[in-house]
């Protein structure tokens, strides 16, 4: 496993589908207890299924990086997003990325996007964090309480050189008082790039208000909202290909693995909530953008083609229909 430094530490990271030179980069962000060795192969069959190349790395107290040698401030995910991710990102030369991050990585992906001004490709913020809630604070307790009286510690090891560092970095700022009126929805304007906001129905650790909050706060960027059933705090776990399936929707609206196509605008539309068949999860999405090319009707549901086609037949000058409006063109990546 390489190592780079970065923000005056020494970090482990993995570079995955390097062959792709001209691929876009996926940056994957891990969650508090997370590292490397924690994400297993998700990253890597997240970058086969998009054709991109990936970047994962542990932070500084996780993995096989520096342990900590002082207990963690209040605004340590804004110091991650504003000095050790863009010097890690410009030592490996990457640049425009998407960020790929879960629950405390989602929540510095966002800082980064929202009060740098690096550019970003697009964001995917899986179980994020953007406000405290009680039910974070009192699932980190009983993780305090299992930490204490199981074997917990020695289930880390394979994933982390040192445990307390990584467990006592992450649960005690948490509950920690003076993280209790900790906020980030102040970024949220500042981000300008697409955002796709993944949150399980049943994630113990926050609840759905997480990602409308986002929905609502990131007032300058296009927002995709996926909430799904049968699913706790981390998505890629529970409901791998629902995720996976997600982003590639997501990126090849955006103009698939060989270009991004930049929005910048505030015009948006909302698109209703459906159940999908069988064990499918439940999917909202908010997109702002323009109405979409009269094509746009492609990934409609047949009736509505037929509505759209029956429509330009008698009026061959009127505007697209409802369905051109309501559903975004699918493009596939080449």
């Amino acid at each position: 496993m390489p190592f780079i430094t970065a923000a005056g530490h020494r970090l482990e990271y993995e570079i995955l589908n390097p062959q792709h030179a001209a691929a876009p980069w996926l940056v994957f962000l891990h969650e508090g207890l997370g590292s490397v060795a924690m994400w297993k192969d998700f990253p890597l069959k997240l970058c086969v299924a998009t054709g991109c190349r990936g970047l994962v790395y542990s932070r500084h107290g996780y993995g096989k990086s520096d342990p900590l040698t002082a207990p963690r401030r209040v605004d340590f995910m804004h110091d991650e997003a504003r000095h050790a991710l863009p010097q890690l990102l410009d030592q490996l030369h990457i640049a425009n990325p998407v960020l790929f991050g879960h629950s405390d990585g989602a929540s510095i992906a966002l800082l980064h996007a929202g009060l740098t001004s690096r550019p970003v490709a697009a964001l995917v913020a899986m179980a994020p964090h953007v406000m405290v809630e009680d039910i974070s604070i009192a699932s980190i307790e009983a993780a305090s309480v299992t930490w204490q009286t199981t074997d917990l510690r020695e289930r880390l090891r394979p994933y982390h050189d040192d445990p307390d560092s990584a467990f006592r970095g992450w649960n005690d700022i948490w509950l920690h008082p003076d993280f209790r009126s900790w906020n980030i929805e102040d970024c949220l304007p500042g981000i300008r790039c697409p955002v796709l906001a993944i949150q399980g129905v049943d994630d113990e650790y926050g609840t759905l208000d997480q990602i409308d909050r986002i929905a609502r706060g990131a007032v300058n960027a296009e927002v995709e909202l996926l909430k799904l059933a049968d699913c706790r705090h981390s998505p890629h776990k529970d409901q791998p290909e629902a995720v996976i399936a997600a982003v590639q929707r997501f990126l090849a609206r955006l103009g698939g693995a060989v270009g991004w196509v930049e929005r910048s605008d505030t015009h948006h539309r909302r698109i209703g909530c459906a159940r999908g068949h069988g064990a499918s999860p439940v999917m909202c999405a908010i997109q702002r953008s323009p109405p979409e090319p009269a094509d746009g009707y492609r990934c409609a549901p047949p009736i509505l083609r037929l509505l759209r086609r029956f429509m330009i037949a008698i009026a061959p000058t009127a505007r697209p229909s409802p369905a051109a409006a309501l559903f975004p063109p699918c493009r596939r990546s080449r």
